[in-house]
């Protein structure tokens, strides 16, 4: 046999073939984590479809099937018109629970400090014609924690409101809320300019110092809808009220000490009411929540826009 050439290197091929190799893993490890990425991609997609499809209508759009039950319908947080305790989530949830052939009774379960009065009131008036329009299904609301100011303004429309005895009930009031920056814009050395076309245009701005004319005139407004509040409450309670000039300050009670005053009217829960009250056991939330998709469009706009009203100041049931 010949003599391989001098220059021959025996470990060449090894090399090439070790080469070759590790190439080849590498490229089939970079497919696996490709493929992976995408299985989880394509699954998440398929999650989020299904989630944002099963949240689109509720579980009222499934109802309707006759079968007897109590209607349950939630009114959580702040009561404001991009948020969940919306007018217009919480009467469509009314209506497609008075409208099920089914429903024995209604039952809004309320844990809310309160919120916009015009929210609260689309939804007082709504729970009214509801009521005349289907005089046989009762509606009770059902505190839990709290039921304040605008929470207490939709729950005046029940016929009967059931507490806890430790829940906190009340502030039948109204507040405006804002900031005032003058000094902190002095100090700085910052002046304001402000160009209006109407001598009040610049109404309540909190970075001018504040005016006594706009003040009188913000608490003639704040009167008015506390007024506007005191009639929907007194039209609700009727006679059970038992009225006291502190009864309309602003303060609240526990759920007991509410039962005294005639605000509320006894104790009970969710269950208990659908139980002895309704005599439906069997409960069917109606509760409308928004999909995945429009939580996320809503947020960043809600966000921005309730930061501005903080700014210049809002107007609350609270």
């Amino acid at each position: 046999m010949p003599d391989a050439p001098a220059d021959h290197d025996p470990a060449w091929e090894r090399k090439i073939i070790e080469k070759l190799a590790l190439e080849t893993l590498a490229e089939q490890k970079r497919r696996r984590r490709w493929g992976i990425f995408f299985k989880l991609l394509g699954f998440g997609y398929l999650t989020f479809l299904i989630v944002a499809l099963g949240e689109w209508g509720g579980a009222a759009d499934k109802l309707g099937d006759g079968k007897k039950h109590t209607a349950l319908i939630q009114l959580n947080g702040v009561i404001k018109q991009t948020g969940e305790a919306s007018a217009e989530k919480i009467t469509e949830a009314l209506q497609a629970a008075f409208k099920d052939r089914g429903t024995q009774g209604v039952i809004l379960r309320i844990n809310s400090p309160g919120g916009s009065p015009v929210q609260s009131g689309i939804i007082n008036d709504e729970i009214r014609r509801l009521r005349a329009k289907y005089p046989a299904i009762p509606l009770y609301a059902v505190v839990e924690d709290v039921c304040a100011s605008g929470g207490y303004y939709v729950a005046a429309a029940a016929d009967r409101i059931f507490v806890d005895k430790a829940s906190v009930v009340g502030s039948i009031g109204v507040l405006m809320d804002g900031f005032g920056f003058t000094g902190t814009m002095d100090k700085l050395g910052v002046e304001r300019r402000l160009l209006t076309a109407g001598q009040n245009k610049g109404f309540l701005d909190p970075f001018s110092p504040q005016d006594d004319q706009h003040k009188q005139h913000a608490q003639i407004l704040l009167d008015d809808i506390h007024k506007q509040f005191i009639d929907v409450v007194r039209k609700g309670r009727g006679k059970r009220l038992k009225e006291s000039p502190e009864l309309f300050s602003g303060l609240m009670w526990t759920g007991a000490r509410s039962i005294e005053l005639g605000l509320t009217d006894e104790l009970g829960n969710v269950e208990y009411v659908a139980r002895e009250v309704i005599k439906a056991e069997d409960i069917l939330d109606y509760t409308r929540r928004a999909s995945l998709t429009e939580r996320f469009a809503r947020q960043f706009g809600a966000d921005m826009a309730e930061g501005i009203m903080n700014l210049l100041g809002k107007t609350w049931l609270r």
